[in-house]
């Protein structure tokens, strides 16, 4: 993807982009290059650090009745390893990593850990390049809808979903944009749910999250029948 797409994807331009290379550099891939230093892992801690900080201040300005007990267990639903990986292919970072070649023969680019720690790289080095303000706007705007749902007492199709596959010992589902349909200010997002190949359901909604909560729903009604 090239560099000025990928920057118009995340809202931010940077200062120095070398920032941004090392980001998007797997350790696999700075080990081949000689020089392990040039890898994520440094902006991947930073980036995990600023991305907890302002959830949790998010989810304080928005949630300000919720106890300290659901705000934690909000943010841990926000930050979640398979939310981030889902931001992250969504950004098209997946296609914008630079892996090592092992890496790269084991599907990489598929791995939900690695796209979570890439997502936080970005993050990290949004936060170096330009400081809290522009690292705080990059969260409220690939965060905001599930900060927003985070805080509500109600358990939701997506959260259901979640707890009826685990208790039967399969993975946890995942989502998946397919399609944006629309204006600016009438848009249109498709959405799937799956677990590994198979797909659960589809759903679709004038946001991602009521997309997401569609697509839980049509799966849930396929797995209670």
């Amino acid at each position: 993807m090239p560099w000025e797409e990928l920057q118009e994807r995340l809202g931010y331009r940077f200062r120095d982009s070398s920032r941004l290379e090392q980001a998007l550099t797997h350790l696999s891939r700075a080990n081949e290059e000689g020089d392990p230093t040039r890898g994520n892992e440094r902006l991947e801690f930073l980036g995990d650090a600023v991305l907890d900080l302002v959830v949790s201040e998010l989810l304080m300005e928005q949630h300000s009745e919720v106890p300290e007990g659901t705000l934690s267990r909000a943010r841990a639903s926000v930050v979640n390893t398979q939310a981030l990986a889902v931001h992250a292919r969504e950004l098209g970072l997946d296609r914008a990593l630079r892996l090592g070649r092992g890496e790269e023969r084991s599907a990489g680019r598929e791995k939900a850990s690695i796209l979570a720690n890439v997502f936080e790289a970005v993050l990290g080095a949004i936060y170096l390049d330009g400081g809290l303000g522009p690292a705080r706007s990059f969260v409220e705007r690939e965060c905001g809808e599930l900060v927003a749902a985070a805080g509500e007492p109600t358990v939701d199709a997506k959260t259901r979903l979640q707890e009826l596959l685990q208790a039967s010992g399969r993975p946890v589902p995942g989502y998946r944009t397919t399609a944006t349909q629309g204006p600016d200010h009438a848009k249109e997002f498709q959405v799937e749910v799956r677990v590994g190949e198979r797909v659960l359901g589809y759903g679709k909604g004038s946001s991602k999250r009521e997309a997401e909560q569609a697509a839980a729903r049509q799966a849930l009604a396929s797995l209670e029948a």
